[in-house]
């Protein structure tokens, strides 16, 4: 097993207060899951850490059990199973991001499904494993309530609350984005890529509440991320990306979700 390292750190709710985080790791001989659960403003359905948990738990299973069958293979049917257990269906059932990086002596494989990138350093290049889908739709109003200086509060979840339903109409369909929630199918439609073993120096995997540092505040690239968490440990990259937040209270200059989503990062070293 390649040496590694995990940080987690709660965020807020969409209400501001502390909760537990929705973010999920698991770490098993050969294969490593981070699930993001999606924060909701719906009190009748479960939490997205409560489903994320539950699914983690079905993959890992799966993925110790039958370690040859494929990844999304794999993950559809954890979907169809939490979806049966708890009577959900497509728009009302929590969901979760999924991603996953196993390895065997010949091959390393990455499964993304929605925005949980995992980026895996070769001996000359970064290849980044992005499903962008999520983040290529046109942007909720919240942003711009934001961007004016109108800050957190009951105006933002009202905002949300609009883009949230907005959104439902592109889950899980084509021309929208994908993510585990009540249709096995989405499965299918993860980003994959994989890489021999040999090639393979590093992996680092990331909820949004971690790659958001890269691809929003700009405060490192995933080559500075590497170094951070390889010489400090991977708890050093998520103090700085609350660093760089707390510098920006009401999310004017970066426009989010909340002030701090969940954070979660695992570091697997194969060097």
């Amino acid at each position: 097993m390649p040496g590694f390292g995990i940080a987690e750190a709660a965020g807020v709710g969409l209400d501001g207060r502390e909760r537990p985080s929705e973010d999920v790791v698991v770490v098993l001989p050969e294969a490593v899951i981070l699930l993001d659960g999606a924060s909701t403003l719906r009190e009748d359905l479960p939490s997205g850490g409560s489903y994320a948990r539950e699914l983690g738990a079905q993959l890992a299973g799966r993925l110790t059990a039958a370690p040859e069958i494929d990844l999304a293979q794999h993950v559809a049917a954890a979907i169809r199973s939490v979806a049966r257990h708890n009577g959900f269906t497509p728009g009302e059932s929590p969901s979760s991001t999924v991603s996953i990086v196993r390895w065997d002596d010949t091959t390393v494989e990455a499964l993304v499904l929605c925005d949980s990138p995992v980026a895996v350093f070769l001996a000359d290049a970064v290849e980044v494993v992005a499903d962008d889908r999520l983040r290529s739709l046109p942007p909720g109003g919240y942003r711009g309530r934001l961007s004016r200086g109108e800050g957190f509060g009951a105006g933002h979840c009202e905002a949300l609350q609009a883009s949230g339903d907005r959104l439902d109409q592109f889950r899980n369909t084509e021309g929208g984005f994908w993510v585990a929630e009540a249709v096995p199918a989405a499965a299918h439609q993860a980003v994959r890529a994989s890489w021999p073993l040999a090639d393979v120096r590093a992996v680092l995997m990331a909820s949004d509440g971690v790659s958001c540092g890269v691809d929003d505040y700009g405060i490192f690239s995933w080559e500075d991320m590497r170094s951070l968490a390889a010489s400090a440990g991977p708890q050093a990259v998520l103090d700085a990306v609350r660093e760089a937040e707390k510098s920006d209270p009401d999310g004017q200059r970066w426009p989010r979700v909340k002030p701090h989503d969940d954070q979660a990062l695992v570091y697997l070293d194969f060097s």
